[in-house]
């Protein structure tokens, strides 16, 4: 496929862009700061773009797909508000660019430990950190709205961090998945895997999942 990965160069993006690569994917990575990208693959292009001043529909118009790993930067002290425009524009932008299949790297902060209660519910954060949280789960608000977009929103588990690309992992639904030990965690690797997975075999249209060990 040819698949457009916006912030593929971040924490996460990073991951998903190597992922699709070995998969043999054609990718575009549209991002920021194109330096740094180091990685040399005839199936990569790099674009230097800003999605809250670039046109997103022209920027990814000809893909069969659109990852987004949007992150303004959780040292962004107004991340709340430029994550928040950052969907919009990636939500609108797809839509008007003709591409229907839309992954979008999620949060866990939104999903339910309870009945009722989300994982943002229960933990203190800093106010930056959770005004980007919040964004997220308000990017999810948002898709769930939408009936024109094959979207996907894949929220990781509590803990995600590099490590051993397995290849395995259990899937959720709007449910924060823990271990028998009472670990919720995945590799950023593995985490990769599965938005692959998910991209090369929907199941999950319209809906938001997890996936954790």
């Amino acid at each position: 496929m040819r698949v457009a990965i916006i912030g593929a160069s971040g924490n996460i993006g990073s991951f998903i862009r190597d992922e699709a690569l070995a998969r043999g994917h054609q990718v575009t990575a549209i991002i920021r700061h194109p330096e740094k990208i180091t990685v040399r693959n005839p199936l990569l292009t790099v674009v230097k773009a800003d999605i809250l001043k670039d046109k997103v529909d022209e920027l990814v118009k000809g893909h069969d797909a659109v990852i987004s790993a949007y992150n303004p930067g959780w040292s962004n002290p107004d991340i709340y508000n430029e994550q928040i425009k950052g969907a919009k524009a990636i939500i609108s932008g797809v839509k008007r660019s003709g591409i229907k299949r839309l992954l979008v790297v999620g949060g866990a902060g939104s999903l339910e430990v309870a009945p009722g209660v989300q994982l943002i519910d229960t933990m203190s954060l800093p106010e930056q950190v959770k005004g980007g949280v919040l964004a997220t789960r308000e990017t999810l608000y948002m898709l769930k709205k939408e009936d024109e977009l094959e979207w996907t929103f894949l929220s990781p588990p509590l803990t995600i961090a590099p490590g051993e690309r397995t290849g395995r992992y259990r899937v959720g639904k709007d449910q924060l998945l823990k271990n028998k030990d009472g670990e919720s965690k995945i590799s950023t690797q593995d985490y990769a895997v599965a938005m692959l997975d998910e991209l090369e075999h929907p199941q999950h249209i319209r809906e938001r999942f997890t996936v954790a060990y």
